[in-house]
C-alpha cells in the first residue's frame, strides 16, 4: 500500500505538496535547570551546580542532586532552600541592581538561617523583585557586594571565562617581602578543602598599601575566587589573615558607601559590565 503524501491545490486548481507542520519550539521543550535558574537571578550556572550538590534545590517536591536535570518552566515547580522560585525570572518586572557595602558577620546568601543578618535584610523590603548576591562573600569579610535578579549579568561575572577583576584589601601579620609577592603573583598550589587533591591559583596582581615588621596591609586582584582562597594564600606564605575588604569589581567600589549602606547601580555601570570580560596581564609590584 503506498504511503499517502499530504497536498493541496493552489488557486489555478493544481496539486501542491505540504510541508510537514514545523514543531512548536514554545512546546514541551525542556531546558537545563542551570540555564533556568540563572535566567531567574538566582545564581550563575556554575553555583546552581553547586547548590544542587548542596541538596538545596527542590523539583517538584523532591530534592534532586544529580545532573544533568532538563526542566519544563511552564509545569515545573523549583524550589531553592525551601522558596518557591519565579520561573521567569522577573522577566515581567524590571531588573535590579544593587551595590551594598557588607558589614562583617552579614552573610551572603538568601538562606534564611537562625538569627543570622542575610545582605537582603539590610534592603527595603518593597523592592519591585527579589535580588540574589553575586558570588561569594563570607560572613567575616567585609564589603563590595552586588546584588541583582539579572541572571545573565551575574553569569558574566562570576564565571572564569570571562575573568573579571576582583579587588580584596588584606591585612595581615607580619612583614610581606618582594619574594613572597612574586611567588603569589604567579601562581601557588593549593589544597582543594572539598574534593581533596590540589589546584593552582592563577596569576594575581598584588600591591603594598603599608607595612611594618609586624603587619601588612596590602591590594589583591584575582580574576577567579574559590571560597576561602584568599586565607589559604596568605597562610601558606607565612601570614596570617586579620581583616579582608572587597573594594572592587570591574568598575565598581565602594566610594561614597559606609559599611551597611547600599545604592542602586546607574544604566552606565550596569551596560560597562556586560561589556566586561578581556584579560590584562597581572603583575605584582613591592
Amino acid at each position: 500500500m503506498e504511503s499517502q503524501v499530504p497536498f493541496s491545490r493552489d488557486p489555478k486548481g493544481r496539486s501542491v505538496l505540504e510541508s510537514p507542520p514545523r514543531p512548536d519550539p514554545d512546546h514541551d521543550l525542556k531546558h537545563r535547570i542551570q540555564k533556568i535558574l540563572a535566567n531567574a537571578g538566582v545564581a550563575s550556572r556554575r553555583n546552581v551546580e553547586e547548590m544542587i550538590r548542596q541538596r538545596r534545590v527542590a523539583l517538584n517536591g523532591k530534592i534532586v542532586t544529580d545532573l544533568p536535570i532538563l526542566i519544563d518552566p511552564a509545569t515545573d515547580k523549583i524550589e531553592v532552600d525551601g522558596e518557591a522560585v519565579n520561573l521567569g525570572g522577573d522577566r515581567g518586572g524590571p531588573r535590579i541592581y544593587i551595590l551594598l557595602n557588607k558589614p562583617k558577620n552579614v552573610y551572603a546568601t538568601n538562606v534564611a538561617q537562625g538569627e543570622q543578618t542575610r545582605a537582603i535584610d539590610l534592603l527595603p523590603p518593597n523592592l519591585p523583585g527579589r535580588v540574589y548576591p553575586v558570588g561569594r562573600l563570607d560572613a567575616d569579610s567585609k564589603g563590595l557586594l552586588l546584588l541583582t535578579n539579572d541572571g545573565e549579568l551575574t553569569h558574566r561575572l562570576t564565571h572564569a571565562r570571562f575573568g573579571v577583576a576582583k579587588t580584596y584589601r588584606a591585612v595581615v601579620d607580619g612583614f610581606v617581602d618582594g619574594r613572597t609577592l612574586e611567588a603569589l603573583g604567579k601562581g601557588i598550589w593549593l589544597t582543594d578543602p572539598r574534593g581533596g587533591g590540589g589546584f593552582k591559583t592563577g596569576p594575581t596582581h598584588l600591591k603594598i598599601v603599608t607595612r611594618s615588621h609586624t603587619a601588612t596591609v596590602l591590594d589583591i586582584t584575582l580574576r577567579e575566587v574559590r571560597n576561602r582562597q584568599i586565607p589559604q594564600m596568605l597562610a601558606k606564605m607565612g601570614h596570617k589573615l586579620r581583616d579582608l575588604t572587597r573594594v572592587r569589581m570591574g568598575p565598581l567600589t565602594l566610594h561614597g558607601l559606609s559599611p551597611g549602606q547600599f545604592r542602586h547601580l546607574t544604566s552606565r555601570e550596569v551596560t560597562q559590565l556586560r561589556t566586561l570580560g578581556r584579560r590584562e596581564k597581572p603583575q605584582f609590584t613591592t
